[in-house]
């Protein structure tokens, strides 16, 4: 058993390239550690369930410059016409987009305003009757908005006064009753909840409360307007290069833009966050790598520096496991301090990305995994160069210089 005395006083007597390394892996430790657990969070947040079949529909938004029609009459006519294409499930009218980054949002409260009262910040959209089916979504209790129900109207003094809101609202809200047939306020307007919905995210898969949604059945396109289009997976590309040239049939005096597919709005939402994961990737990988050339170099130039005394140990008996022992050793005891001064570090990086990006507290269990994949990593690095001087002949001792 190599004793750590002499490891160490030879550290000493190279203490230069020691301390490069030692520093190496603590920053390694300390930036891998809260890269994977902002890419384990970017992940679970890109790959959250949103409630809607994403392959299946896409939206567009329209703007009317002729004024010889009436805005929602003519949006009803191509809904009308929209639900009548082949390869069409159903189609609405909706006032934004879900999962596109731009919408509406308010606190919808159990009391009217200005009374002070239980509120959530609920995005919400206004749309029809048609919504839930267009939109792939189920309901957990309640029903659907009757036609009768559906205002559609160019005089803003008209308001709806029924609603259907998620399962997450509804829970926060009316946290020990049924919603369905409560009162909510938008405002001091009145809704009555008619139904809840499974799961449904808003606009913004970034906000405080996405799951937080209230459909309303009022449409007041004035010049412009969106709609939503549930298809069969295998005919939305048909129908998307189509959909143009079908709606100004209906009436050509608009124009028609930001024709996608709901998961390539969600994805182009989502763009920043993806491109910042994959940096990250190469981040820890690059970090990774270094480390462990670092390490692999260090190695052979301390093999290079003691050929001779590796040589005279040779020759005095020194099993070549013995010398392969002797590098792993002095290698964890370098990887050993770097690592205790590394999670250190890390603890203050993540207090620091805490503080000014809202990040959640870094969880000690990825510095754990951080510090046994380096060490791991580091042992194995200095494995190759340590079997390589293993080899070193008896008698290169005998030589002279």
């Amino acid at each position: 058993m190599l004793e750590i005395k002499p490891i160490f006083h030879a550290l000493c007597r190279s203490k230069i390239g020691a301390l490069l390394l030692l520093l190496q892996i603590a920053i390694t430790t300390a930036i891998v550690s809260n890269a994977a657990f902002i890419i384990e969070d970017k992940v679970s947040y890109l790959s959250q369930e949103t409630g809607y079949p994403e392959d299946e529909i896409f939206s567009f938004h329209v703007m009317l410059f002729g004024g010889d029609v009436s805005s929602h009459q003519q949006f009803e006519l191509d809904e009308a016409m929209l639900r009548g294409l082949p390869g069409v499930i159903d189609a609405a009218y909706i006032s934004n987009t879900p999962l596109s980054g731009s919408g509406s949002a308010s606190d919808l409260s159990i009391n009217p305003a200005p009374e002070p009262g239980l509120s959530a910040r609920t995005s919400y959209f206004f749309t029809d009757d048609h919504a839930l089916n267009t939109l792939g979504l189920e309901l957990a209790a309640g029903r659907n908005f009757n036609e009768s129900e559906v205002i559609v109207t160019d005089n803003n003094e008209q308001r709806a006064n029924v609603t259907i809101i998620t399962q997450a609202l509804a829970d926060e809200l009316f946290p020990d009753t049924d919603a369905v047939g409560k009162t909510v306020y938008l405002g001091d307007i009145a809704l009555k909840i008619v139904g809840t919905i499974k799961k449904a995210k808003g606009p913004w898969l970034k906000d405080s409360r996405p799951d937080s949604v209230a459909l309303i059945p009022y449409i007041n396109p004035n010049i412009s307007g969106n709609f939503i289009v549930r298809t069969d997976a295998s005919q939305r590309a048909q129908l998307t290069s189509t959909i143009e040239d079908e709606m100004l049939k209906n009436y050509d005096k608009r124009v028609i833009v930001r024709v996608r597919g709901l998961d390539e709005a969600k994805e182009s939402y989502m763009a920043q966050d993806t491109l910042m994961m994959r940096m990250l990737i190469v981040l820890i990988t690059i970090l990774v790598l270094v480390t462990a050339l670092g390490i692999f170099g260090l190695t052979l130039f301390n093999i290079s520096k003691r050929t001779k005394q590796i040589g005279t140990r040779r020759a005095l008996g020194a099993r070549k496991s013995a010398i392969i022992s002797y590098f792993l050793v002095e290698n964890a005891m370098i990887c050993s301090i770097g690592l205790i001064l590394g999670c250190i570090a890390a603890l203050l990086l993540g207090q620091l990305l805490m503080q000014h990006f809202s990040i959640a507290a870094l969880p000690t269990s990825y510095i754990a995994g951080t510090a046994i994949m380096v060490f791991v990593m580091s042992l194995l690095a200095v494995f190759g160069p340590a079997r390589r001087a293993a080899n070193i002949s008896p008698s290169i001792a005998t030589r002279t210089i």
